[in-house]
């Protein structure tokens, strides 16, 4: 850890609650976490979902190894100002992509079973119809 420990004002912390843009606060230490979102065993709505308020119950309910707690070192950014953190948490929704169910793969699957017997039909027909003898 360094050691001129910059202080952030909870407010200016809580601002930091996107994929791009990530930042925990655990034992009243911050952590720029953004570039370790891809590589966090439980996805980076783990993360996400810690944004915004003091993160240490959620981190010390999980029960990480030491090498995960080592491992936070590289991503610490300062002290929190104990002052400016809220009694109460309010609740900051993280700002993600819209979903969109249209790009899932059981939405082609669906549309793949109403068009492959379609296909299969139209050309059972186009068989039954340049085969069939002229009388």
């Amino acid at each position: 850890m360094t050691s001129d420990q910059k202080v952030h004002v909870f407010e200016e912390v809580s601002k930091h609650n996107q994929t791009k843009d990530c930042w925990l606060v655990i034992s009243g230490k911050v952590y720029d976490v953004t570039s370790f979102m891809d590589d966090h065993p439980g996805g980076d709505e783990v993360l996400l979902s810690s944004t915004g308020k003091d993160a240490t119950t959620d981190f010390e309910d999980v029960g990480h190894s030491d090498s995960a707690k080592e491992m936070m070192e590289k991503y610490y950014i300062g002290e929190i100002d104990p002052a400016s953190v809220p009694l109460k948490r309010k609740y900051v929704h993280p700002q993600q992509a819209q979903y969109n169910s249209d790009k899932t793969p059981e939405f082609v699957i669906k549309i793949l079973q109403f068009l492959v017997p379609l296909l299969i039909l139209g050309l059972a027909f186009a068989v039954r119809h340049y085969t069939k003898k002229e009388e």
